[in-house]
């Protein structure tokens, strides 16, 4: 990113305090870093490439050296680190790889409980598709497991001259705020199987999209039923809370099977 008003727009609209610790993901060579660290407490970036994680150091001792305590180096991949080391982050703001974009934001947000916002910059059509409403085109999965965290809405688009090299594509900047997750008998984990089964076949309708996940059509329309969903109806007509029922539906149906055969083989009696 060679564009510094860009730089200063998304640290503008990160919407930062004195006190925030932010998590910055692929610094690369710090345009963003140097504009984030006089507005925060501290920065950690996380950095998968160890030539650039330590070269970063030295930039930033270089260029802006009083700030050079704020910040903090982590060599990691995002999207597989299990905790971030130091102080809790309280904000992601990022220019997030397009291929991984998506997969490291839900995984920091599942990880790094501290999150409280967030402002990443990915590619414009991955932006729609984060912030998308049920029943629009772009509307699928990153959607849906987005809203399980977070409320989130385009904050702007990002041309593709802010770049060098110039990609082929344009970019779209994204904010997010963390909520409380739907209330639920049923996980998380159960909560995206339905997900990822339901728009595995998104043309298809729910009975048919999640006869595998429930094991028969038949078994899918009634789950479906019971969680007050149309069988007729296809997921990416459905909102987070709809596929939250029909995960419950499901754990609850187990709970009842798994209480049914306990009590069928009950200890024996001794007369």
């Amino acid at each position: 990113m060679i564009d510094p008003g860009t730089v200063r727009r998304i640290v503008r609209l990160a919407n930062l305090s004195p006190d925030d610790v932010v998590l910055e993901v692929g610094p690369g060579f710090g345009s963003l870093t140097l504009a984030l660290l006089p507005n925060v407490r501290r920065v950690v970036a996380v950095e998968v490439d160890r030539a650039l994680a330590g070269s970063l150091r030295e930039t930033v001792a270089a260029v802006q050296p009083q700030f050079a305590g704020r910040l903090a180096v982590v060599h990691a991949d995002a999207a597989r680190v299990a905790a971030i080391p130091g102080e809790r982050p309280t904000v992601l703001v990022a220019n997030l790889p397009y291929n991984v974009a998506v997969p490291v934001v839900l995984h920091l947000l599942a990880t790094t409980a501290s999150l409280v916002r967030g402002l990443v910059m990915v590619q414009a059509e991955v932006a729609d598709r984060m912030c998308a409403a049920p029943g629009s085109r772009s509307y699928g999965v990153p959607s849906v497991k987005l809203a399980w965290f977070a409320a989130a809405r385009r904050a702007g688009p990002v041309p593709r001259t802010v770049f060098w090299p110039v990609p082929g594509v344009d970019s779209g900047l994204v904010a997010f705020t963390r909520r409380d997750p739907p209330t639920t008998s049923a996980s998380r984990g159960e909560v995206f199987a339905v997900i990822d089964a339901a728009f595995a076949q998104r043309r298809k309708t729910l009975r048919a999209a999640l006869a595998g996940w429930a094991g028969s059509r038949g078994a899918a329309e009634r789950l479906l039923r019971s969680a007050g969903v149309d069988p007729r109806a296809r997921g990416e007509t459905l909102g987070v809370t709809d596929f939250v029922r029909i995960a419950a539906a499901r754990s609850g149906d187990r709970r009842a099977q798994s209480e049914r055969t306990n009590q069928s083989c009950g200890p024996d009696t001794i007369g």
